[in-house]
């Protein structure tokens, strides 16, 4: 509330069209001396005269400050444990510094955001931040906080060996940055070698980190320095030490409203109090450390930050996204092209082979009509020719004497007489013979040479003599033209109709109607 009063009052004496005419740089300055020596009301509200500039008057050099201003904006609401204030200003100094092509402040946001997901101990995706905004610029200017950041976030991973090397490789290279940040890799190399258990190494460290965090009046650092120094002494059991240095970071922490701190702060007095055996007073603590833990690492923004995140990466992707819909569309219009062509090729080699195979099929139609028509004329070729010489050709061969085949003859024209065997539609060449006692080419010989017709032509002809009876009987009422050709011995209707029409000239049903017509 003390930062939004003190930004009302210095707008009202700074209006926006002031801040637009004086010097950016002048102000952001004056808010960065402030922010160094730990004033922290003051340089919010001057950073904040900073980041609402009109824009029609904003040249590249104003635009810069912006950003710096808006990424101290973000850093002052870390200390203050607003995460996801701090995490929007963050996001606007990246979009800002991609507008106008600042590549440089990429590297700073994303150890921002990695030192937020460290405050809430989610170190594998804060060391992904660090490790990102390392590899876009390796000689930045951030070049020693990233290592220093990247030491704390592998001690609080247990990773000792690996603090120790970014740790000592950030205070290698301090110098090059005038040592602006040595309190903060002091710090935590005390603290790796805490963890190691190497207490005087430790101890002198922290000695140092302090001393530099007084020397640039770094509160903050210097409350948190007195809290790592504490609890130290409370690890090494000397309670009555660890009290009296928790004391002096909470006289800071409280004046500055270091939540964080003063959480801290709260745990090692509940450790203190319930070593002492005062059991109420540690309770008092623990409570106080719960509450002050839940304001600090509030999950719900937590939740908060992890979607602007999420958001700020989709909005990154959607620009890469939409310089790829143009080439997808011209490579799905291609392939759609493509598919076209291809089904035109297809319908048009179907075409072409239904065309073939129709021209094959009528070719095949005309074969087969050309072999009929070739086939009738050689019929008609031998039924011109004599039939008696014909068979004597066929037969000269054979050893059936004219005795024999007028014997054998004889015989068949016996059994064709028989209507209740002819008729049967089984009845057959091979079974005349058997009925005869010879063989077929015997039969079909006699019947040949002495009748000059071959089997079938006998069959019919006294197969349609007994339709001709049927007929012929009064009650052929009864019956029809369909059951006398089955009655007869044929096995379809049409095959009946033109054997009749062979032997009497007409067809049936004008020869049943002929028959049975009355005169007067």
């Amino acid at each position: 509330m003390k930062l939004i009063v003190k930004v009302l009052i210095l707008s009202f004496l700074f209006p926006i069209s002031g801040v637009a005419q004086s010097s950016y740089q002048q102000i952001f300055d004056k808010a960065e001396s402030l922010y160094v020596k730990g004033e922290i009301d003051s340089a919010f509200a001057c950073f904040g005269l900073l980041i609402n500039p009109p824009p029609e008057t904003s040249n590249r050099e104003q635009q810069i400050c912006m950003i710096h201003a808006l990424n101290r904006m973000g850093s002052i609401y870390t200390i203050i444990n607003d995460y996801r204030s701090a995490y929007e200003f963050y996001i606007k100094a990246l979009h800002l510094a991609e507008k106008i092509g600042y590549l440089s402040y990429e590297p700073r946001f994303y150890n921002n955001v990695g030192n937020i997901y460290f405050r809430f101990k989610n170190y594998d995706i804060a060391k992904s931040f660090y490790f990102k905004a390392l590899s876009l610029d390796k000689d930045s200017a951030i070049l020693d906080i990233l290592l220093t950041n990247l030491g704390a976030n592998e001690l609080e991973s247990g990773r000792t060996d690996s603090a120790f090397y970014y740790l000592n490789k950030a205070l290698s290279i301090s110098h090059q940055y005038g040592n602006l940040r040595l309190f903060a890799m002091l710090n935590n190399l005390a603290s790796t070698y805490e963890k190691i258990k190497q207490y005087d190494s430790a101890f002198y460290y922290y000695k140092r980190a302090l001393i530099d965090a007084k020397k640039n009046h770094q509160i903050k650092f210097e409350a948190e320095t007195y809290t790592d120094i504490g609890k130290l002494f409370f690890e090494v059991n000397k309670p009555d030490s660890a009290l009296f240095y928790i004391n002096l970071s909470n006289i800071i922490a409280k004046e500055k409203n270091l939540l964080r701190i003063m959480a801290e702060n709260e745990m090692t007095l509940f450790k203190y109090e319930k070593s002492k055996g005062y059991s109420k007073n540690a309770f008092e603590h623990l409570q106080q450390y719960v509450l002050l833990n839940d304001s600090v690492l509030n999950t719900e923004i937590f939740g908060d930050i992890n979607h602007f995140q999420r958001l700020y990466e989709v909005s990154k992707t959607n620009r890469k996204i939409e310089q790829l819909v143009v080439v997808q569309q011209m490579k799905e219009q291609t392939i759609r092209y493509q598919r076209i062509i291809w089904l035109i090729t297809f319908i048009i080699l179907l075409l072409v082979t239904a065309g073939m195979l129709f021209i094959y099929l009528q070719k095949r139609k005309l074969d087969t009509a050309y072999k009929a028509l070739m086939e009738k004329n050689i019929e008609i070729m031998e039924m011109q020719t004599d039939p008696s010489e014909v068979y004597r050709k066929k037969y000269q061969n054979s050893a059936l004497t004219d005795d024999m085949q007028c014997e054998l003859l004889e015989k068949i024209l016996s059994i064709m007489e028989n209507t209740a065997i002819i008729c049967d539609t089984k009845f057959t060449v091979d079974r005349l013979a058997e009925l005869v006692n010879s063989n077929q080419l015997y039969v079909s010989q006699a019947i040949n040479s002495a009748l000059k017709k071959n089997f079938r032509s006998l069959l019919n002809s006294y197969r349609i003599r007994e339709a001709q009876r049927l007929f012929s009987d009064p009650n052929i009422t009864k019956y029809t033209i369909q059951s006398v050709a089955f009655q007869v011995g044929f096995k379809s209707q049409s095959a009946f109709r033109d054997a009749f029409r062979e032997f009497t000239g007409v067809n049936p049903n004008f020869y049943l109607k002929s028959l049975h017509t009355r005169v007067y």
